[in-house]
């Protein structure tokens, strides 16, 4: 996986169209005093590096009925299944994240849900059928921080640090 390195400009950019994809890049020019083109350039370059991977409105789970949000780990009666376990967790709706994990699960996964019985119900209907020895399931009740990467405050970061690469 390759690592970019990204300068002053590249990072404030990023904070400013990470706070809202929506924002005029003559905006954000003015913003980081230069042209609009030096920007429209600089998004063209974050995207073919695959930096940026596009843009999205992020929809409020609860406010179109999906009340209950829940991460479950997943322990795979056989680990080696992993991909066709990926591949059936991918056509569950429900399921918005899937990681593969160190420590004790097989899989940790993001649950969106109606509410407790529904969660119940893709529990045992959707997830049990797949091959799972067990799971834990944790309920959360509100994301108090949801951001993106950190690195976009870091401006003052060093721009000289050897990468390994010459």
């Amino acid at each position: 996986m390759a690592n970019h390195r990204l300068d002053a400009l590249d990072r404030k950019i990023l904070k400013l169209i990470s706070a809202d994809a929506r924002i005029p890049f003559l905006e954000v020019a003015r913003a980081c005093n230069v042209s609009g083109a030096a920007i429209h350039q600089r998004i063209q370059k974050l995207t073919s590096l695959g930096i940026l991977k596009g843009s999205q409105f992020i929809i409020d789970p609860e406010k179109v009925g999906y009340e209950t949000c829940a991460y479950v780990g997943l322990y795979l009666k056989d680990p080696s299944e992993f991909d066709a376990v990926v591949e059936k967790l991918k056509a569950i709706p429900e399921v918005t994240e899937c990681h593969y994990t160190t420590g004790g699960y097989d899989m940790f996964i993001k649950i969106y849900s109606r509410n407790n019985h529904h969660l119940l119900n893709i529990i045992h209907d959707k997830l049990q059928p797949l091959g799972l020895s067990r799971s834990e399931t944790i309920v959360s009740f509100n994301a108090v921080i949801d951001r993106q990467l950190p690195i976009f405050d870091n401006t003052d970061e060093e721009e000289d640090e050897d990468d390994g690469e010459d």
